[in-house]
């Protein structure tokens, strides 16, 4: 499979470029060295209803992220290292054995700093039987690059846009060109899938879902980041209004974070509801009250359910 350059022998599949040799043991921002690490797969229940449906979205949660954000809900995946190693085989029976237990969909979670691996995994699953569609589930901080080697491989991109404010983005994420970086993937993700496609029961069997989280005191972010995706793309892609942050104790210790240990408001949840619909936003997904919930993250408990 030709990647263009793209590489994780030197590293430079992320727009961190840290350039350490993976394959040599080393490490990178993402924690992560030349093997793959899942945490968790299982048939999901929790994502839009257009991706779980009743059968269940058939999610692959992979260890290590490239972002690394201060209020990750995931935290002892993305940070922590937690995980089991698979093979490239592996991982494709895993795959399988998802569709085998009627999984909607596979859905890669956090897979960037492994996605050469994974695109390989896909394509020799394809060639034994899988024909659910795949799911790139990322945080929008992609190199267009890598996003475009995707076409043929992944048909629905559930994409974070997480900051149009460069100082937040740094602040919480320390990637001051997370908006620049989450803009031009955002263009190839749209450019690979088009206009959403949805089979008889509602499923989404190809297109792009971009999810805001919105976090407590940043209604303007959350703003600008609807004005952007909608003024861009219009109905072309889906956008997803999430309520759930969840403060963590850990947070506490820091206090230029303290704006970030308390839930999002009813009031702010609804202010950027509202806005969406003045803006004229028709294909949404927003939330109830009440899910910024402990119980919304997933047990990591390393195995992959039969």
């Amino acid at each position: 499979m030709e990647w263009g350059g793209l590489s994780i022998n030197p590293c430079n599949l992320c727009p961190r470029e840290c350039l350490v040799e993976r394959e040599k043991g080393q490490k990178g921002y993402c924690r992560s060295d030349g093997r793959i690490f899942v945490a968790r797969a299982d048939l999901h229940m929790w994502e839009e209803p257009c991706i779980s449906g009743e059968e269940g979205s058939g999610a692959v949660f992979f260890s290590g992220c490239n972002l690394r954000c201060v209020y990750c809900q995931n935290e002892q995946i993305s940070s922590g290292g937690r995980g089991k190693e698979v093979s490239v085989q592996e991982l494709g029976e895993i795959f399988l054995r998802l569709q085998e237990r009627g999984a909607a969909n596979i859905n890669l979670v956090t897979p960037d700093h492994y996605i050469r691996q994974i695109a390989e995994a896909v394509m020799e699953a394809r060639e034994r039987g899988l024909s659910v569609p795949v799911i790139y589930n990322g945080s929008g901080y992609e190199k267009r690059a890598v996003i475009k080697n995707l076409s043929g491989i992944v048909d629905i991109f559930l994409t974070d846009f997480k900051y149009m404010d460069a100082v937040l983005a740094e602040k919480y994420s320390k990637a001051p060109d997370y908006p620049q970086v989450a803009k031009e993937a955002l263009e190839e993700m749209v450019s690979i899938t088009g206009e959403p496609v949805f089979d008889e029961k509602g499923m989404m069997q190809k297109g792009t879902i971009v999810r805001h989280l919105l976090l407590p005191g940043h209604k303007r972010n959350a703003k600008d980041v609807l004005r952007y995706v909608y003024g861009t793309y219009g109905d072309r892609v889906y956008i997803s209004l999430m309520n759930q942050y969840t403060p963590f104790a850990r947070l506490e210790k820091y206090p230029e974070y303290r704006e970030l240990c308390r839930k999002v408001t009813k009031r702010e949840y609804e202010t950027v509801v509202s806005y969406a619909i003045e803006l004229g936003v028709q294909n949404a997904f927003i939330q109830e009250q009440g899910t910024a919930e402990e119980s919304f993250i997933p047990e990591f408990d390393l195995k992959f359910h039969e």
